[in-house]
C-alpha cells in the first residue's frame, strides 16, 4: 500500500486530501469542519477526516504532500515588494508574519499538525504542476494536453504542459506579472467583491450585462 495525504494551506480554502495506491479516498476542505468560510488554517480536521476515511494513522503515511514550492514563491515576493519600495511596505508588513511563522517552516508545521507521528518525506511540488495533476490524473485520458490558468503560483500564471500515463510534463508557462487570473481578480476588486473569494460572483454576473464595447 502506498499512501500519499496532499496539503494546501495558509493561503485560502485550506484542504486535504488522501490518495491510497492511485485511488481518491477521501478528500476535505477544512471550511467544512470549521465554518469558516475560506478558512487557510493548517487543515487539521480535513486531515482528521481523511485519514479517518481510510481507517490509517499519520504513521502510515508514505508521503506528505505540499500543493507549492514556499521558497520560490516567498522569492517572488521579496523581489516584487523590493522593486515598488516605499510604495508596497504596508502590504509587506502585513505579509511577513505569516511568512515568517508558518509559511518558511512548513515541514515544522506539517509534522506538528500531524501529531508528530509522522516520519517520512515531505514532497513540495510546483504550483501549476499541483493544478495539473489535479486535472489529468482523475481523468479518463492516458494522454492529453494540459492547461493552467490562474492567478500566480510560485512565479508562473499560465502553463502549457502534457500528460502521459502517470507522468506529467510542463512545457511552456507565462510568468508574473503577466496574469489573466490576477486581471480577473482586478475586475473583483473593483467591482466591490473579496479577492480570491468573489470572483464567481463576477462570473455569475457578467451575462446580465450589456456589451459597451464591441
Amino acid at each position: 500500500m502506498t499512501a500519499i495525504l496532499g496539503i494546501s494551506a495558509f493561503y485560502h480554502d485550506s484542504a486535504a486530501a488522501l490518495v491510497i495506491d492511485g485511488r481518491i479516498v477521501a478528500a476535505a476542505q477544512e471550511e467544512r469542519f470549521t465554518r469558516r468560510k475560506h478558512d487557510h488554517e493548517f487543515p487539521q480536521r480535513a486531515i482528521e477526516y481523511c485519514l479517518s476515511e481510510a481507517g490509517i494513522g499519520p504513521e502510515q503515511l508514505d508521503y506528505v504532500g505540499f500543493y507549492d514550492k514556499p521558497l520560490r514563491k516567498f522569492e517572488r515576493l521579496l523581489e516584487t515588494y523590493l522593486a515598488y519600495v516605499p510604495a508596497g511596505f504596508r502590504s509587506f508588513r502585513q505579509a511577513m508574519p505569516l511568512w515568517l511563522k508558518q509559511k518558511l517552516h512548513l515541514p515544522r508545521e506539517m509534522r506538528r499538525g500531524l501529531g508528530n507521528q509522522y516520519r517520512g518525506r515531505f514532497v513540495f511540488t510546483d504550483h501549476h504542476e499541483s493544478h495539473a495533476a489535479s486535472a489529468f490524473f482523475p481523468s479518463p485520458f492516458e494522454e492529453a494536453a494540459i492547461l493552467t490558468l490562474d492567478g500566480v503560483g510560485e512565479w508562473a500564471t499560465t502553463v502549457l504542459g502534457e500528460g502521459r500515463g502517470n507522468r506529467i510534463t510542463l512545457r511552456e508557462e507565462i510568468r508574473f506579472p503577466h496574469s489573466l487570473g490576477l486581471l480577473y481578480s482586478a475586475f473583483t476588486y473593483y467591482t466591490g467583491f473579496r479577492v480570491n473569494s468573489g470572483e464567481y460572483k463576477v462570473m455569475g454576473l457578467a451575462p446580465y450585462g450589456e456589451p459597451a464595447y464591441r
